[in-house]
């Protein structure tokens, strides 16, 4: 996998086409991490989600909800969002690492996995899906 820093970040947009952001990767805590950059926000993300989610896209077999949710608010069921924070996921809960910031999967991390060649991501108003490639 292609790995970006800080000063050559990915450039993406939110499966909407409306907002654009960054990513690149990082190290805390002895863990590699993926940094989201929206606006002034910064989101930290596990880097394993990106292997987690393609093989648990792989094995559903076909479309998926991407259902994004801030950490607040619950997430749909059976939507990428609800197995990103589930205890049932190869984690065991949030792949999102910074407390109060840790939804919002099932907007920004598929369209790095789009962009990294390993999903296709819908890119409709709304309830977006994606699908392993």
């Amino acid at each position: 996998m292609e790995k970006r820093t800080k000063d050559n970040p990915w450039k993406l947009q939110t499966p909407p086409l409306t907002s654009e952001y960054q990513m690149y990767m990082d190290e805390k805590d002895g863990e590699e991490i993926i940094v989201c950059v929206v606006g002034k926000t910064v989101l930290h993300y596990s880097a394993r989600c990106i292997e987690d989610l393609h093989q648990m896209l792989k094995a559903h077999g076909d479309w998926m909800l991407l259902g994004s949710a801030d950490e607040q608010k619950p997430a749909k069921e059976g939507t990428v969002e609800a197995w990103a924070r589930s205890d049932k996921n190869p984690v065991g809960g949030w792949y999102g690492l910074k407390k109060g910031y840790r939804g919002r999967f099932g907007m920004y991390i598929p369209p790095l996995m789009e962009q990294l060649g390993l999903a296709e991501v819908e890119h409709n108003k709304r309830n977006n899906r994606m699908k392993a490639i």
